[in-house]
């Protein structure tokens, strides 16, 4: 039998979801409101919360200064391109982990999963040299893989949960009927997992847009995405806070665009199996 919930329970979960929901918001609100301040009001103390001489002016000195749609084009097409290939890769491998497992699927998994233990930092001279050989450096080609490659152990990960939640039943009787690996893949367990997809796609398309280390690392001007445009807003001269609010604003902006209007599907998929 549920337990009824009293008006004042209800309340009270209400205000505390409102104030961690606003504890969590507040430092992306506040990095909205200095990109309108001037640089002045923006380090000023007392700081200014809504009362101050509103101005457009940053964004439109860093549209001057930098070009933002060209490192929004690169952000979009190292962040889908990484994406993309990881799911071509990683939905065959977690099919074979999640339904013809062997003894050392555990062991491979939980191998994939160490792998993301490791600081970038470690392996950042080796990875800088073969780029550097290779004619990989300040290229989308090379931070597309690699990219791809940091992700792919979450993108495996993530899919084996889903598809394990999948009955076996539905692709025997699809083996039954004829279809071949490949046709199972494509058209039973792929549109059954849906939401499964999606929501990986959704959190690892997240995870390559906010990439920050191997992008200001391995790129300079013609592939470098939104994190170097923001980076470039920290001089020896000094912070320019305003500035530096309205590129990172611009910056997270299509981001924040896409988790507003995916939201029901990636919970949807986060959830996905959580009932039977």
């Amino acid at each position: 039998m549920a337990r009824a919930v009293t008006p004042a329970h209800r309340i009270t979960v209400t205000i505390a979801a409102w104030a961690v929901g606003i504890v969590i918001a507040f430092p992306i609100i506040w990095m909205v409101l200095t990109s309108f301040k001037t640089e002045l009001e923006a380090s000023s103390l007392p700081p200014k919360f809504v009362f101050f001489d509103w101005t457009v002016e940053n964004y439109a000195i860093v549209q001057q200064r930098s070009d933002y749609l060209h490192h929004a084009m690169n952000s979009l097409i190292i962040a889908g391109g990484s994406v993309l290939l990881a799911l071509i890769i990683a939905i065959p491998a977690a099919w074979a982990m999640a339904f013809a497992p062997t003894e050392r699927t555990r062991g491979t998994l939980l191998w994939m999963l160490s792998t993301k233990m490791m600081p970038p930092v470690g392996v950042m001279v080796p990875i800088y040299l073969f780029f550097r050989d290779f004619g990989l450096l300040d290229t989308r080609i090379g931070l597309v893989g690699l990219l791809c490659l940091a992700n792919l152990p979450i993108v495996v990960w993530m899919l084996f949960t889903y598809f394990k939640e999948i009955p076996k039943d539905i692709l025997e009787a699809a083996r039954m009927d004829g279809a071949t690996i490949g046709k199972e893949l494509i058209h039973v367990l792929t549109p059954m997992a849906v939401p499964g997809i999606a929501s990986t796609l959704l959190l690892n398309f997240i995870l390559a847009w906010n990439e920050a280390f191997w992008t200001l690392v391995l790129t300079s001007s013609n592939a470098a995405p939104l994190t170097a445009f923001i980076a470039s807003y920290s001089s020896p001269e000094g912070l320019f806070w305003a500035k530096l609010s309205a590129a990172s604003t611009m910056a997270i902006a299509p981001i924040l665009v896409l988790g507003w209007f995916s939201q029901r599907q990636l919970v949807r998929g986060l959830t996905f199996g959580a009932v039977k």
